[in-house]
């Protein structure tokens, strides 16, 4: 731990000046990351959103040693039977059993496979597809998150630093996209995408993409349009740096911390929009593990909740707990990172 200290004979200055220990960890990240590291690590709201997002993790990559994949297709939920209504919990699992993983016995004390959270309509095992659904959850969320922030950041950067004519048309493309419903347009892409790509999560990712990167573009243009002008930036211009290592190198480290912010609020909301559209029949194939799935399987049967309440009440409830773990890891990344909330964290 390195430590510093005034040097010299200057009693008055040694006895004046507090001493503070600075760690390897604050050396290596620098004050203004540690600073962050820190606020995020005492933050209530980002360790409850930690301690969601990583339980979520255990379940994906554990995914095989909760309930082994029966069949070739880990995703394919497997059916115990054709009936239309659903088992409900506790029930005997007769057809398509997975393996007894080493668990079992001793939380269930039953030697065989039971449906632990009931069956779906045309039975289908519930806890099957929440499991491995998480798998799912995280694919999709990812890839549409990262791809939709690459394509508005580096869109929104180019028109906000040529500004201009090229601002202008490339901001009013970004109108006209705008102009339409979100999960609405989603929704007739996927649906056109559908039979030429095939049933999968592709299409549904494609459709996310293609109308997601507008609100990153609009985020990183009034950052950039701010930073553009600032002395550095203008003192490069001057020697000759060339515009592209300005931009990627000098103004969007500077500038693209609050799209981030933006980006790990996102991650929900992809989610919701995903199951949003599995829950209305586009995209993935029927039996797929999909929170969204396994919520479609419920329409059926809403007059009958009072029944049959376990068919909505664990996917409803895994994916409440998913988007709020990505939202409350936002809201406290924003405080940490809003100089108005300093000290506050």
């Amino acid at each position: 731990m390195a430590q510093t200290v005034p040097s010299g004979d200057n009693s008055l200055l040694r006895d004046t000046i507090s001493t503070r220990k600075i760690s390897r960890l604050e050396r290596f990240l620098g004050p203004e990351n540690y600073r962050i590291m820190q606020g995020m690590m005492k933050t209530p709201a980002s360790i409850a959103g930690f301690s969601l997002v990583f339980f979520f993790v255990l379940i994906a990559v554990f995914a095989q040693q909760i309930i082994p994949s029966v069949g070739r297709d880990p995703y394919a939920i497997p059916r115990d039977g054709f009936k239309s209504d659903p088992r409900p919990m506790g029930t005997e699992w007769n057809r398509n059993v997975p393996d007894i993983p080493f668990w079992y016995k001793a939380v269930t004390g039953k030697e065989e496979w039971v449906h632990l959270l009931g069956t779906s309509e045309g039975q289908y095992d519930i806890f099957y597809g929440i499991i491995w659904g998480t798998r799912t959850a995280f694919y999709a969320s990812i890839v549409v998150t990262l791809s939709t922030l690459l394509i508005g950041v580096i869109y929104g950067s180019i028109a906000a630093y040529y500004g201009g004519i090229v601002d202008m048309v490339l901001m009013r493309i970004v109108d006209v996209i705008s102009i339409l419903p979100g999960i609405l347009a989603a929704l007739i892409l996927a649906a056109i995408l559908t039979p030429l790509i095939g049933k999968s999560t592709i299409p549904v990712m494609v459709a996310l993409i293609a109308f997601g990167w507008t609100g990153y573009s609009r985020f990183i243009r009034a950052d950039i349009l701010s930073v553009r002008e600032r002395d550095y930036v203008l003192a490069a211009r001057v020697i000759g740096v060339k515009d592209s290592r300005i931009l990627f190198a000098h103004i969007l480290p500077n500038a693209i911390f609050p799209t981030l912010i933006l980006a790990s609020m996102a991650i929900g909301d992809v989610v919701l929009s995903f199951a949003a559209l599995s829950f209305l029949g586009v995209g993935v194939e029927i039996g797929y593990a999909d929170w969204g799935q396994l919520l479609s399987f419920a329409r059926n049967w809403i007059t009958s909740l009072n029944t049959y309440w376990y068919i909505i009440t664990w996917p409803g409830l895994t994916l409440v707990l998913f988007v709020m773990g990505w939202n409350l890891i936002g809201d406290a990344l924003r405080d940490v990172l809003d100089p108005r909330m300093r000290g506050k964290t």
